[in-house]
C-alpha cells in the first residue's frame, strides 16, 4: 500500500491522513513512533513563525509550502490523538466548523450586523458564554500563558481596559516609564536580582500600555528595533574592517563613533 504513494501524480487531504498513518504505524519512520505531543509541540510553534515570515514577504510558494508544515503537525498530532482513542482529526474539522457556525450567526442565522466591529463584538459575547466565562478575571485567565509575553500583556490589558481599569489617555501611561525606570535601577543599585527581574517585567509592561494607547503592535516594534539595529551593526562592522578597526581591542568610544557615523548616513 505504502509503494502507491510514490506514483500519484497529485495528493489530497486523505492521502496525508494516510501516509501520517503509515509513518506512526508499526513498520514506519522509528523517528515519527517515537514522538509525544509533548516532544513535537514546539515544532508547531517553529511551523507558524515559518508561516508568517512566508506571509510577510508576500511569497506565496513559500506559504503554500510553509501551510502545509503547519497542517502536518496539525495531522501529526491528531493521529498521535486517534492512537490513544482521545478524538481524531475528523472530531478537529467537526469541531472547527461547529465553531465556525455558531460565532457567525449574521452569516448562518437571522443576526444583523453593520461592520466588522459588531462582528468581533458578537464573537467575544458567544465566545465567553460558550466558555462560560462570566468576569473579566476569567477572560483573563483564558489568554494562553505560552503566548509571546509582549502580545499576552497586550491582551490582558486590552481586557481590563474594557471595564475602565485603564489610563485616561496616552499620558498617564507614558507617566509610567520614567517611574518604572527609577525602581529598575534603583534594584540594580542595590545589586538585587529578584527585584531587578520584577520591575524590568514592570518596566515592559508599561512600555506594552504605551504602544496599545497608540494602537502600535509592540511584537511588531520590537522586531523592527531588532532589523534597524542588526542592520546598522553590520554597516558597523564593515565601516570597521575597512579602517583597519579591531571590533574586539577598540574602545566603546571609538565604535560609537561608528555607529552614530552609519546612523547619520542611514537617515540621509
Amino acid at each position: 500500500m505504502e509503494q502507491t504513494f510514490t506514483t500519484k501524480s497529485k495528493y489530497n487531504m486523505q492521502d496525508l491522513l494516510e501516509i501520517m498513518r503509515i509513518l506512526r504505524g508499526e513498520h514506519g519512520c522509528p523517528w515519527d513512533r517515537e514522538q509525544t505531543h509533548d516532544s513535537i509541540r514546539k515544532n508547531l510553534i517553529e511551523e507558524t513563525y515559518e508561516a508568517i515570515e512566508a506571509i510577510n514577504k508576500h511569497d506565496d510558494v513559500l506559504l503554500c509550502e510553509e501551510l502545509g508544515d503547519v497542517l502536518m503537525q496539525v495531522v501529526f498530532h491528531a493521529q498521535m490523538a486517534a492512537e490513544r482513542n482521545a478524538f481524531s482529526f475528523d472530531d478537529v474539522a467537526d469541531g472547527i466548523c461547529k465553531k465556525l457556525i455558531e460565532r457567525h450567526p449574521h452569516v448562518f442565522g437571522d443576526v444583523q450586523v453593520a461592520s466588522s466591529g459588531e462582528v468581533l463584538e458578537n464573537w467575544e459575547q458567544i465566545k465567553s458564554a460558550t466558555k462560560h466565562r462570566k468576569t473579566v478575571s476569567d477572560k483573563m485567565q483564558a489568554v494562553p500563558r505560552e503566548l509571546p509575553a509582549l502580545m499576552r500583556a497586550y491582551k490582558i490589558q486590552e481586557k481590563a481596559a474594557k471595564v475602565g481599569f485603564d489610563w485616561d489617555d496616552l499620558n498617564g501611561a507614558l507617566q509610567k516609564l520614567p517611574e518604572e525606570t527609577a525602581e529598575l535601577r534603583a534594584a540594580y543599585e542595590k545589586n538585587d536580582r529578584e527585584n531587578a527581574l520584577e520591575e524590568l517585567g514592570d518596566l515592559l509592561f508599561s512600555v506594552v500600555n504605551a504602544a496599545r494607547f497608540l494602537k502600535l503592535d509592540p511584537e511588531e516594534a520590537l522586531t523592527a528595533a531588532t532589523d534597524k539595529f542588526q542592520a546598522r551593526f553590520c554597516e558597523v562592522e564593515k565601516l570597521a574592517e575597512a579602517r583597519g578597526v579591531d571590533m574586539q581591542t577598540a574602545s566603546l568610544a571609538s565604535l560609537d563613533a561608528l555607529w552614530n557615523e552609519v546612523k547619520k548616513h542611514g537617515s540621509e
